[in-house]
């Protein structure tokens, strides 16, 4: 204890003693690695994800103080950083959705748990919602590539289209009904039919096509004014 008394630099974070200002400006323990991290955004995603949890059951919301001493902390930061990479659609339901699963934290961040996810939204989002969010995802992959947006079934590549399908940022409704999008579906080779199988899953989409007539009307109306 006497040895620590000299030591007149102490870590307001840890409360560990050092002898020079120098090292105590390079230290770096959890609990100040974890206040310096705050405003990184996997962790602001995590802290957000955190507080929804607790207001979805029923519990107080916490100070990020709070929540960097919680034991709940690496899993909610690992979760804010498989959002962060992933950028799932509407990342709120997304969050609300593992949330109201009943899926333990450590299994959050499971790419099958989003797959699940994702086919249970495209199939019940309103059909002007779902071209709404594929057009925007087609203008920024034609600003990437230099090109125009309706050209994305025609110049799309495999496995990015593999991909964006997979991934529910190309919905059905547009894949479907759109000529170069069934044209686009031929060029799949087995495996690549596998990984988009059940976002396509032609029996179900075929069944509520027949008993959304308008709806695909409609699509099929945006498709050709867009000479998709």
């Amino acid at each position: 204890m006497m040895t620590e008394n000299k030591k007149p630099f102490v870590c307001s974070f840890c409360n560990h003693g050092f002898s020079k200002e120098s090292t105590i400006i390079t230290h770096i323990c959890e609990p100040k690695r974890r206040s310096l991290a705050q405003h990184e955004k996997h962790v602001v995603l995590a802290y957000k994800a955190f507080n929804r949890f607790q207001q979805l059951n029923a519990l107080k919301v916490k100070s990020y103080d709070e929540f960097s001493k919680s034991p709940y902390y690496l899993g909610f930061v690992k979760f804010g950083s498989f959002i962060n990479n992933i950028k799932p659609l509407y990342p709120n339901t997304f969050v609300d959705y593992v949330i109201k699963s009943g899926t333990k934290l450590d299994h959050w961040c499971k790419q099958g748990l989003y797959d699940k996810y994702v086919v249970e939204l495209i199939r019940t989002e309103n059909v002007e919602t779902a071209l709404s969010r594929s057009i925007e995802h087609m203008v920024s992959w034609a600003s990437e590539n230099n090109t125009e947006w309706n050209q994305y079934f025609n110049k799309v590549s495999l496995s990015r289209a593999t991909y964006d399908i997979q991934d529910g940022k190309i919905s059905p409704w547009l894949i479907l009904n759109a000529p170069t999008g069934k044209t686009l579906l031929s060029k799949f080779n087995d495996e690549q039919l596998l990984m988009i199988n059940s976002v396509i899953d032609p029996k179900y989409w075929i069944s509520k096509f027949k008993k959304s007539s308008n709806d695909v009307i409609f699509v099929k109306h945006i498709v050709e004014e867009s000479g998709l």
